[in-house]
């Protein structure tokens, strides 16, 4: 069966082996019979380079590369974790980078693929920081660092959003409805598919005089979350790692 799947928000770092080895059999098992992989951003905890030698990163490009290999095309979209990752990484796993919205026509359907990140406009301190951080200019300038400086402005950085988050409310964090509705009508679609906010589900909304479905992912936390879309249906699920 033609099918094609979705993942987001697995956060792949060393302190969780558990879902890094989930990860590498969904690769050899579910994603190699698929037409195709998304990857919808944070597929890393953390990114700070593709200069970073953590061997994790090659581990993971080498099982992308394979899945390549056998014929499955895979495609990344940046999170607001691994923002950073690079046509570097990207030519050692085999995947396509694609811009932050991405327009896909398939087995019939219109889709919208995204993060997330950006449809959570009520939270603006997020969305500042956001703006301050796409900047070309500071992100060469980062890059430029040596990896020890980096790393430590990378600790700083996310013990701070931790801090931040623990004071937002729960509605700030989710998706603003205005957002939804608006990148749906700038792209003209039927179903859009997003991570970010971790809570996955499937919504209903009134967008340009019909029904479409937002799908949002889950987390890899304490199991798996795909999307599959076929000729048939737009199917979330969780499994076991």
């Amino acid at each position: 069966m033609s099918r094609t799947l979705f993942i987001a928000d697995l956060h792949l770092c060393e302190e969780e082996p558990a879902i890094t080895a989930g990860f590498l059999r969904f690769l050899q098992r579910e994603a190699m019979q698929a037409d195709a992989l998304y990857i919808l951003g944070d597929l890393f905890e953390a990114w700070i380079g593709d200069d970073d030698p953590n061997p994790l990163h090659a581990e993971v490009a080498a099982a992308l590369l394979a899945l390549k290999q056998h014929g499955v095309p895979c495609y990344f979209i940046h999170g607001n974790r691994d923002f950073l990752l690079g046509q570097r990484f990207a030519r050692a796993s085999g995947m396509v980078l694609l811009p932050e919205e991405h327009r896909l026509e398939l087995y019939g359907k219109s889709l919208l693929i995204l993060h997330g990140d950006t449809l959570c406009t009520d939270d603006e301190g997020y969305q500042r920081y956001r703006r301050k951080v796409h900047q070309r200019w500071l992100q060469k300038l980062f890059l430029a660092l040596p990896l020890f400086i980096r790393q430590r402005i990378a600790v700083r950085m996310r013990a701070g959003s931790k801090n931040a988050n623990r004071h937002k409310s729960e509605t700030i964090m989710d998706v603003n409805q205005q957002a939804v509705v608006g990148a749906i009508q700038r792209h003209h679609v039927q179903w859009m598919i997003h991570g970010h906010t971790h809570r996955p589900a499937v919504h209903a909304l009134q967008a340009e005089g019909h029904t479409v479905e937002r799908v949002v992912l889950g987390a890899w936390d304490q199991q798996g979350s795909m999307i599959q879309v076929d000729a048939s249906a737009v199917t979330l699920s969780a499994f076991p790692f």
